[in-house]
């Protein structure tokens, strides 16, 4: 499998589902005015999991809902094993995304649809992510997802299912009484495909076929809502920083991060960085 476009795809997805899940953490419950009014859904349901990003190139359970539309864009410094100055033949690259979702994850299940651009530079080249995901209360949630289906001819990414739990930690010390969220969060998966499935020159260079299935990432809220993110994705450890900002109720998100941390995979340390927004229709 070849991974040029599998992290930055992944980290378009997370930025975008971030910046509709932050719009979805902050409906009322009745979502009938409109209104950000956050104290109605605590005090309904509960803490809530803050609004900035929780990873970089895996998913979380947490997705977008109730009507929600995104997108996003990103862009990393050079693809693994291709080297130059950045963004001249094909070393650097971007992608771009936009979406949907649409249900209640609280009270039912939320469906969270993507649609990929792989590659800036030939917008011919798209597929497609799907996840459904639901809010188990106590700031937890559980999802299933499939990601690079319905693609594309002259696309090289592979399909990619998996399922993940995500929990933001509830002990008083982790908690932001002042909005009523949670500072640390985690997720544990298992995956086939991008999360198990190294690239061929991964293999011709001794690092091995196959990776571990399981992946996990964490985030911390340091300060004014500026989240720390470290990850295992399977292949390798990638770790960033994330935050959201609002501008007239309208989140815009960003996260920024180093990949490849380890000689698991990959051939050293590339960087990304990512920007997406969302609106509740």
């Amino acid at each position: 499998m070849n991974l040029i476009k599998i992290y930055i795809i992944a980290v378009i997805i997370g930025i975008i589902t971030q910046a509709s899940g932050a719009v979805y953490a902050e409906l009322p419950v009745s979502l009938g005015s409109g209104d950000v009014q956050r104290s109605a859904l605590v005090s309904t349901i509960g803490i809530t999991p803050n609004s900035n990003g929780k990873s970089l190139t895996t998913p979380s359970a947490w997705g977008s809902a109730y009507g929600s539309v995104f997108a996003g864009v990103g862009i990393e410094s050079r693809a693994a094993y291709l080297h130059g100055p950045a963004f001249t033949n094909g070393v650097g690259d971007g992608s771009a995304a936009v979406g949907f979702g649409i249900g209640n994850p609280v009270e039912f299940v939320g469906l969270q649809a993507v649609l990929t651009i792989y590659d800036l530079s030939s917008i011919g080249r798209y597929g497609m992510s799907y996840q459904l995901h639901r809010n188990l209360g106590s700031a937890n949630a559980f999802a299933v997802g499939a990601q690079n289906i319905m693609i594309s001819s002259g696309t090289d990414s592979v399909p990619s299912y998996y399922i993940v739990y995500s929990q933001g930690v509830l002990a008083s010390p982790f908690i932001n009484r002042a909005n009523g969220t949670t500072r640390l969060h985690y997720s544990i998966g298992v995956g086939k495909g991008e999360y198990s499935e190294k690239s061929q020159l991964d293999a011709l260079t001794g690092k091995g076929a196959n990776g571990t299935y399981v992946f996990g990432n964490f985030a911390y809220e340091l300060f004014n809502s500026f989240n720390v993110i470290g990850e295992w994705n399977g292949l390798n450890v990638n770790t960033g920083v994330s935050k959201t900002f609002y501008i007239n109720n309208i989140p815009l998100a960003f996260s920024a991060g180093a990949l490849d941390l380890t000689g698991f995979s990959g051939d050293g340390v590339r960087f990304m960085v990512g920007v997406g927004t969302g609106i509740t229709l």
